[in-house]
């Protein structure tokens, strides 16, 4: 039959997108023992490369070999699925890799050569890899080196990896289009070059947003098949200067507190934030200040929604189509004079979050319902309460109950917000326009506080930031990722099988 869409054995259907390569296979002694070849006077035999799905979206380099008698044939099936595989213009054939050694458990080398850059030699990828050297490297060498000449980029690290590489790429972009980053009302171009990731860090929020799993076989396997997942960015500003962007976490009061303790602590290694954590939820700071922001009126859903974001989610699709008519309509003026909420009060934590932040210890997340590409982050502002309901509340990360079922506990899908307080109102005044006094922050009058803390600090995708007065705007599919997002447990959970990895055509 002539080869369409699929190679189909007695016991396994593989996809030709699923398909990572095929190769002649030489026929050897062992093969030639085989009671039911041994009738054959030359057999000729080729292999399939394939993904085998696996439980909790694990993926895995499969194999099943085909044979027969006839040379002609034999041949015609390995050109057929090689040209089929040629028409699968998504896959990368050139990747530029960068590679940390020095994050996490320092495996990030090991893990590449050993498990990440055979994988991409069975699919045929060039790659150019460089072995960062020093913080920042991959982002000041993504503004050097000839971009064009690359499908995508592949980091091999942690979260922080992940940051220094989507940096440099939007930050070259933006550069090359002449855009002005410090102005935080500026349209952003697109980046459209993909991102791959290796988690081989401390934590791979990231990745196990994206895919479902950090492992390095899983996440190789997404780059080589060629996935694509769109994500949004925030911008982060202060005072009309450029600080970071952030796809995952902006966190102030708790979670910020536990990255500026955990910073001085580096040599406890991952032990550090388990430490910072216990330490910051003793001290149970909170904080007074004046959180304004835009609701996302463009999305479908709402951060108090069951439904997930998951591979080809319709609701990022439709809320991308609406903000792009909104932005045709009105324009980024209009846009500007939109109806601005401000709450005023005490807080122990402030999480703006751009996808669920889920991982091993708290797989729904910080915010379940969040979506990877809706244009919308959800805003999660966490009231003073006493350290028992805050408690209750951090424990609901780790089950399956409502995490926002609090008093104490607010949270709004918005596309952009500000925050600041009393204590930098002098000298950041200008970085809100809503004519509203703003509260200060303090701690004098905190029962369990001996100390003098005035502000906390911005924990802005694992990395600090020193201004406390953010202004944060949400761009949407600002970049993309060699994943395709969380799979359906249907069907991530079903495992192709196999009785032989020998079949006669």
């Amino acid at each position: 039959e002539c080869i369409t869409s699929c190679v189909h054995t007695e016991n396994c259907f593989i996809p030709i997108s699923e398909i990572i390569a095929v190769e002649e296979t030489e026929f050897n002694k062992k093969h030639r023992n085989i009671g039911k070849w041994q009738k054959m006077v030359k057999p000729h035999a080729f292999t399939v490369y394939y993904v085998k799905k696996a439980r909790n979206h694990r993926w895995r380099c499969s194999d099943v070999t085909f044979w027969c008698v006839d040379e002609h044939l034999c041949n015609q099936w390995v050109q057929e699925l090689k040209e089929l595989l040629e028409m699968q213009k998504s896959r990368p054939k050139q990747l530029l890799v960068y590679v940390n050694p020095y994050g996490g458990k320092r495996q990030g080398k090991r893990i590449y050569e050993q498990k990440v850059a055979p994988l991409f030699s069975l699919a045929s990828i060039s790659t150019d890899v460089v072995i960062t050297e020093h913080p920042n490297h991959a982002k000041d060498s993504l503004f050097e080196v000839n971009i064009n000449k690359y499908d995508g980029v592949v980091c091999v690290g942690g979260d922080g990896t992940f940051s220094e590489v989507m940096h440099g790429l939007i930050g070259r972009m933006q550069k090359d289009s002449g855009i002005d980053q410090n102005n935080p009302k500026a349209p952003l171009v697109q980046c459209n070059i993909r991102i791959g990731i290796i988690p081989a860090g401390s934590t791979d929020c990231i990745c196990y947003s994206t895919v479902g799993i950090s492992d390095p076989v899983t996440s190789a396997l997404h780059i080589i098949v060629g996935d694509c997942q769109p994500l949004d960015v925030s911008s982060v500003h202060h005072n009309n200067t450029f600080l970071r962007y952030s796809v995952s976490l902006l966190g102030y009061g708790f979670y910020g507190d536990i990255l500026k303790d955990s910073e001085k602590k580096r040599w406890m290694g991952p032990m550090r934030y388990d430490y910072s954590g216990f330490k910051t939820f003793l001290s149970h700071h909170y904080y007074e200040g004046t959180i304004s922001f835009q609701p996302a009126k463009h999305t479908l859903g709402s951060p108090r929604d069951k439904d997930s974001c998951r591979a080809g989610c319709y609701i990022c699709k439709r809320s991308e189509q609406q903000l792009a008519e909104q932005n045709k309509e009105c324009g980024l003026k209009q846009e500007e004079d939109e109806e601005w909420k401000v709450i005023k009060g005490k807080f122990l934590a402030i999480n703006a979050v751009n996808m669920s932040c889920a991982c091993p210890r708290s797989p729904k997340g910080l915010s379940p319902a969040a979506h990877l590409a809706d244009g919308a982050a959800d805003l999660i502002l966490v009231r003073k309460c006493s350290r028992f309901d805050f408690l209750r509340y951090l424990v609901r990360h780790t089950n399956q109950d409502d995490q926002f079922d609090f008093s104490f506990v607010d949270v709004y899908r918005v596309k952009s917000f500000q925050f600041t307080s009393k204590l930098s109102e002098d000298n950041e005044s200008s970085i809100t326009d809503i004519g509203k006094k703003h509260f200060g922050q303090f701690c004098r009058d905190h029962p369990a506080c001996c100390c003098n803390i005035a502000n906390s600090t911005w924990n802005c995708d694992g990395e600090t930031l020193d201004s406390s007065a953010i202004e944060v705007r949400v761009h949407c599919q600002l970049m993309k990722l060699f994943a395709r997002g969380i799979e359906e447990n249907c069907k991530d959970e079903a495992t192709y099988s196999q009785s032989s990895t020998e079949q006669l055509l």
